[in-house]
This record gives C-alpha cells, structure tokens and sequence, in this order.
C-alpha cells in the first residue's frame, strides 16, 4: 500500500485530490494536511511514498521545501501541484529536486496520469513543458531567457523585487541581511543585462505569461 500526503491549505483541493486518486489509483492511502509545518510533522511521523505539494503554503519555503522535506526522507517522490506558471516554474523546481510539476488547471485524467507516472517511474513532465525545453535548448541563442540565468535564491528575490517589495522588506521576509539583498539584486541585474526594476518587470512578464 502506497501513502501519499498532499500539502495545500485548500480543503477542497485535498478532499478533491484524494477522492480523484483513491477512485482511480489501486493499492494507495491519500493523506492531506494544510500546511508545510503540518506536513514536517506527518514525515517525522510516518513514511511516505509521494508527497503532492502546493508552492505558497503557510509556512512554507518555496523551493528550500523540496530540501528540507528529503532531509526527513530522502527517497520521498515530491510532485509540485501549483497554479503558477509551467514554462517558468516547472523547470526551476525540478531543477531544485520535484520529480515532477503539474499545474492545477490540470484535467483529472492529467492527473491521475502524474501520480501514476512518478509513483511508478519517479519522474513527470507535461509533453508541453517537455517541447518548450527542448526548443529553448536547441534556440538558446535566439530564444535566450535571462531568468534562467538566475540562480534559486536570485529568482526569489527578483520575484519579490517585481511585487513592489523594499530592500529592507525583503531582507525580512527571507530572513537575510540588507547587504545579501543588495548584492543578490546586483547580479540579478547584471545577468539579465538590466538597469532597473521596470525593465525587470518587463522580462517576468515576457517570460512568465
């Protein structure tokens, strides 16, 4: 019997979700709980076979998440379940470590086929997000996304950064010094070959949409 946990902080997403797999899924028990400390304290609890996770959870660290739930158990398959964006964020957090991203605009036959597909061969990609990739790596030069240039914590920053947040509110956010800050938004400026934050705002919305 496989146990599957999902993390999100909407009952009817996780009563949805675990009424979808049970239905269609043999041999598994859905589990849900509503937010990222909750579900650190399942896995100290319990082992389980997939961890199906929202991106913005109370409490949670985005892509730190990935890492701080396989430093309870390694071997735990984690699918990204979000509703942001795939060309951008899929590949960054299966770059973090997801075995898999799956958008929730998703049809219940998509995801079926996602749980199935990383519980048995531990990885899943969406045969659109797939094409895209292998198109930007065969156009890098023409196609080239500065974003992508950035590393985990730049991105975060840069999204932030986007939303309108200070320095000093980001700092506080992450929990970091104002110095890490202003030295993390003086690269992310320098890798994409910017000036300001209008100009950043420009490339997440021609990147992210």
């Amino acid at each position: 019997m496989k146990k599957i946990l999902i993390v999100d902080d909407h009952f009817i997403v996780r009563s949805g979700m675990s009424l979808l797999l049970e239905n269609e899924i043999d041999g598994i028990q859905v589990f849900g709980v509503n937010d990222f400390p909750e579900a650190i304290t399942e896995l100290e609890k319990s082992f389980f076979d997939l961890v199906i996770l929202d991106i913005n959870l109370p409490g949670g660290k985005k892509y730190y998440m990935i890492d701080d739930l396989r430093a309870l158990q390694k071997d735990v398959k984690i699918l990204i379940f979000s509703a942001h964006e795939e060309d951008i964020y899929a590949f960054r957090y299966i770059q973090a470590g997801a075995n898999g991203y799956l958008n929730k605009l998703s049809q219940s036959d998509t995801i079926v086929k996602a749980v199935k597909a990383v519980l048995e061969v531990g990885k899943y990609i969406s045969a659109d997000i797939l094409d895209k990739f292998i198109s930007f790596s065969q156009n890098k030069k023409e196609n080239r996304n500065p974003l992508e240039e950035l590393t985990q914590r730049e991105f975060e920053i840069a999204e932030l950064l986007v939303k309108g947040y200070g320095n000093l509110e980001i700092a506080n956010e992450l929990d970091i010094k104002m110095t890490t800050v202003s030295t993390h938004k003086l690269n992310i400026f320098k890798k994409a070959q910017i000036t300001n934050i209008i100009e950043l705002s420009e490339l997440f919305k021609k990147f992210t949409l």
